[in-house]
């Protein structure tokens, strides 16, 4: 069996690493080694070295990458099914769990390997991430409405009576400029890890092993998280230089994962209790309207500052918003209109999500502007009474509407983790 890693166990140094250090001498290494930790602090910097190198269990309670501390890259990918054969389907299913589960650990994607094969045959995984650690790497699956009920409402599987309520199609919303092939799919997949290169390995494998089976319908690079989603993350910033995120669901936050975030028994099929639902949209950003906007303004349109990320008229980041305070010309402080007093839970009958989005750059538009902005992913217990009524108010109302365009949407049941070697992606469902 091939290990995608080349280094010594418990080492975390990876091919490119380890030719970088090559080509600098010893006296070079030394250099570099004394002036990493006189920067980062020693051990400190060693420590999150090990930690973003390392692996991520696959198997579990609960799909990784939902909760898992956001990692700082992503390849996500939808696809269509377009064999009509259920077993086809689930042989596919079976054959990409036990993949994940071989690459999430560092491992090649097949047991032969990307160079232990015989030369005249394919290798069974494609290479790039020979010498690569595992770089924190999860992946997450997800089933969209079009998977139980085609577009023309035909059930190919057998499972439409499984689809779940609150899988229910999304509503347009105010301003929506959705564009249909970059939208919608029967099977999503979301990876997450600390490299570029190790998630989009997995995409690659992931569509490798499915020809024929599915094919890919849209897909999305992602830098840069745009959410915290453990305690142990400072919040990150948006492609509009303010902090994202601050009153996103955490890890920590057992209580409210429970209520707000896992389907529990009776929502719905047997299948989903202690999986999640996922909304994707991809928002692209007019930033070169929004840069030539006065900071005064920009704060009055988020409801933040900029600096620090603290509520207006609060002093720290996570103080909570003062709706009710008014300022010396008797307005609110936060205006009526401000992004985050129409997101908050308490203006939402409680309603939270565990947003896990991140920045984007697609190149320009070929009018002198970056085609940039946010893909956006919240996980939640139901987007009937978590997203889409808070959705619903932003789009009527958020100033920042003004510096927007959602341009994709995706709706998908993530179901429970993968229990243990015989388990796979879809069991309950396809059982």
């Amino acid at each position: 069996m091939s290990e995608r890693s080349e280094a010594a166990p418990g080492t975390t140094l990876s091919r490119r690493r380890a030719i970088t250090l090559a080509g600098v001498g010893v006296a070079g290494v030394a250099g570099v080694a004394g002036g990493a930790g006189a920067l980062l602090g020693g051990g400190d910097h060693a420590a999150a070295t090990d930690k973003a190198a390392g692996a991520v269990p696959f198997h579990g309670e609960h799909q990784a990458g939902i909760t898992t501390p956001a990692q700082d890259r992503l390849h996500f990918v939808a696809f269509d099914v377009i064999t009509k054969d259920r077993a086809k389907l689930v042989a596919l299913l079976q054959e990409w769990t036990a993949a994940a589960a071989r690459m999430t650990a560092g491992k090649d994607a097949g047991l032969v390997g990307a160079v232990g094969g015989v030369p005249e045959a394919p290798p069974d995984d494609t290479g790039e991430a020979l010498g690569l650690p595992p770089s924190q790497l999860t992946l997450t699956v997800g089933f969209g409405p079009t998977l139980f009920r085609d577009a023309q409402g035909k059930d190919r599987f057998g499972i439409a009576d499984k689809r779940p309520a609150a899988l229910a199609d999304l509503p347009h919303f105010a301003g929506d400029a959705l564009r249909p092939e970059i939208s919608g799919g029967d099977i999503c997949v979301q990876a997450c890890a600390s490299d570029p290169q190790v998630a989009v390995h997995a995409i690659r494998n992931l569509a490798r092993i499915g020809m024929g089976v599915v094919s890919v319908r849209w897909s999305q690079l992602g830098f840069g998280r745009t959410s915290s989603t453990s305690r142990e993350q400072a919040t990150p910033r948006n492609l509009f230089g303010f902090k994202d995120g601050t009153a996103n669901l955490k890890a920590e936050d057992a209580t409210l994962l429970r209520e707000q975030l896992w389907a529990q028994p009776g929502d719905g099929p047997d299948w989903m209790t202690g999986g999640s639902y996922l909304v994707t949209r991809k928002i692209r950003m007019l930033i070169e309207t929004w840069d030539r906007s006065s900071l005064a303004e920009q704060e009055q349109i988020v409801g933040r500052t900029k600096g620090s990320g603290a509520p207006l008229g609060r002093a720290g980041e996570f103080d909570e918003p003062d709706f009710a305070a008014k300022g010396d010309d008797g307005q609110p402080v936060i205006a009526e209109s401000a992004h985050v007093r129409l997101a908050h839970p308490a203006l939402n009958n409680g309603a939270h999500l565990l947003r896990r989005g991140y920045n984007f750059v697609d190149g320009s538009d070929g009018l002198g502007r970056l085609d940039a902005g946010l893909f956006f992913m919240a996980y939640q217990r139901d987007p009937r009474r978590q997203f889409v009524p808070i959705q619903t108010r932003l789009a009527r109302n958020d100033a920042m509407n003004e510096y927007l365009r959602h341009v994709s949407s995706g709706l998908f049941a993530c179901p429970p983790g993968v229990r243990d070697a015989a388990d796979w992606w879809g069991r309950a469902l396809f059982s």
